[in-house]
């Protein structure tokens, strides 16, 4: 065979290779509603693209930035009504999220009501774009006529940071988000305080961040929510009390319970300690530090407040001062003082315009629980996380109306190893396997959700940080898993399919490793039986 008949079946093979590749088009998170056209779309190489309203400028950059980056095609932004990518606006599409995407012979468009619709559309191309790339010798991009609409299951799609255990700097924030943001994950919950440190600059108490050394001024913060707002990301600070605050013990003594005000603290050692709640200067620190971050933050951001694994019979119970506090209160429990400290740092939190987010905790740790740990205001919004508890907490939130939001450990805890043997080997005491087919296949296979549970605002992997050192290990754990609770947030139930995730998977992979994000390979999914 000579050289060009060689090629040209080289060739030959390529492009049926291209067009049997199977019709979940690599897309994760799957879309609401597909549907196909016999053909295909040839695009050329360079791209105009143009958008109806100047909202939308922002999306197109997005766009522009992935087809350049990571599919080497030149773009330039036209006003003109045949540009090969057209934005438009269409006030008839209901969700602010959703957005229509067409690709036909003369051009692609999409419409959205609201540039968050947009950017998940451009989104949407971009990784289509990338699943059907030239490969080899074939340098003309070849797409499939489909019309895309879409809209997510849930408002709230969300993963978690945990730079209070081991920091990471803005430049690891920003690429988080922007991976995050690609998958539709549209909040960053992020952890700034806990034992093992005080990450937020405060000005009026420096002595917080004087042990913790590495930390986020204010202006950094500032940065870090217009990047992740640019990319339709919201980020909820976490400052978590009464308890993980040994960092702020150290720094702040007097804050202490009574009979601890002169024991040894030592960061990242001390546990289970827990502010005290008799004292009027706790109050006082803790609105100071609400402020500084209402000056960070836009009015009407969330912000949460922890709650939870308060050690409180090794606290309030043993403390004279809290004993004389219950008594003034009329109160026969220690834990009854939950509801007093947070109805003051809630005021608080009010008064400088956030919205208030708590840990869900009920009265007992495990199964059987009956009732939460304290009445919660109904304005806060409650997360479910404790293995074993998320159903009681979906019952209970269903008859008292509090949103709920869900990172069950069973399913969303990403800093759990994902098989048998496997990272973490480091600070990992006993943890839960979670694999990534349990990620996905949670609320198919537990059947939790029933008519009329509205109230659930969606779900959040987190990344708790005490066997997670740097940003490679959070990606390592993170992804593929956090791709399942990406579809789990993203796509409605009946259009959900473990088979067609596995298919859809490895394209992804594939742009991340190209990406440099690391990742662990699910080799158990495709192992052969």
């Amino acid at each position: 065979m000579n050289k060009h008949l060689c090629l040209l079946s080289i060739a030959c093979i390529l492009a049926a290779s291209m067009l049997a590749r199977p019709n979940h088009h690599g897309l994760i998170p799957y879309p609401s509603k597909v549907v196909e056209h016999r053909g295909e779309a040839r695009l050329p190489r360079l791209c105009t693209v143009s958008v109806s309203h100047s909202d939308f400028a922002v999306a197109a950059e997005l766009l522009g930035e992935r087809l350049q980056n990571d599919l080497s095609l030149t773009v330039r932004y036209s006003n003109k009504d045949n540009a090969t990518i057209r934005f438009l606006l269409d006030r008839n599409i209901a969700s602010p999220e959703g957005y229509h995407l067409a690709i036909t012979h003369k051009g692609i468009t999409i419409k959205a009501s609201d540039v968050r619709g947009a950017r998940y559309g451009a989104f949407t191309l971009a990784r289509l774009m990338y699943h059907y790339r030239p490969v080899g010798m074939n340098r003309v991009f070849r797409l499939p006529l489909l019309q895309i609409e879409d809209s997510p299951r849930f408002e709230m799609r969300a993963l978690l940071l945990d730079p209070a255990r081991n920091f990471l700097p803005v430049a690891d924030v920003e690429g988080f988000i922007d991976r995050m943001s690609y998958y539709k994950f549209n909040t960053l919950h992020l952890h700034l305080t806990d034992d093992q440190g005080w990450r937020v600059q405060i000005a009026t108490h420096p002595k917080l961040t004087e042990a913790s050394k590495r930390f986020y001024t204010a202006n950094e913060l500032r940065h870090l929510v217009r990047y992740a707002a640019r990319r339709g990301v919201e980020i909820i600070p976490e400052v978590d009390v009464p308890g993980h605050t040994a960092a702020m013990l150290i720094a702040y003594p007097d804050l202490r319970c009574d009979f601890l005000k002169d024991s040894v603290f030592v960061l990242g050692k001390t546990d289970n300690v827990m502010l005290s709640a008799a004292n009027e200067r706790t109050y006082q620190v803790l609105d100071d530090v609400l402020r500084e971050l209402a000056n960070i933050f836009p009015k009407g951001s969330r912000i949460h407040l922890g709650g939870d694994e308060s050690a409180i019979e090794r606290n309030w119970a043993k403390s004279a001062e809290h004993r004389l506090l219950m008594q003034r209160l009329q109160m026969d429990n220690p834990r009854q003082l939950m509801a007093y400290f947070f109805n003051r740092v809630l005021a608080s939190a009010r008064n400088y315009g956030f919205r208030p987010m708590l840990w869900a905790e009920l009265d007992n740790v495990r199964m059987p629980a009956q009732e939460y740990l304290f009445n919660y205001p109904k304005d806060v919004e409650l997360i479910t996380w404790r293995w074993g508890l998320t159903p009681k907490c979906i019952e209970l939130t269903r008859q008292t109306g509090h949103r709920l939001l869900l990172a069950p450990g069973e399913q969303a805890y990403l800093d759990y190893p994902q098989w048998r043997g496997d990272l973490p080997e480091l600070n990992n005491w006993g943890m839960p396997v979670t694999p990534l087919q349990r990620s996905y296949c949670f609320d198919l296979d537990e059947k939790l959700y029933q008519a009329g549970d509205e109230h659930i605002m969606g779900v959040m992997g987190t990344l708790w940080a005490e066997a997670i050192p740097n940003i490679h290990r959070a990606y390592y754990m993170a992804y593929p898993r956090a791709l399942a609770l990406a579809e789990m947030g993203w796509t409605p139930l009946a259009q959900r399919s473990w088979n067609r995730f596995c298919e859809a998977l490895p394209s992804v992979l594939h742009e991340l490793t190209l990406s440099g994000v690391p990742y662990r390979v699910p080799f158990e999914v495709y192992e052969r039986k």
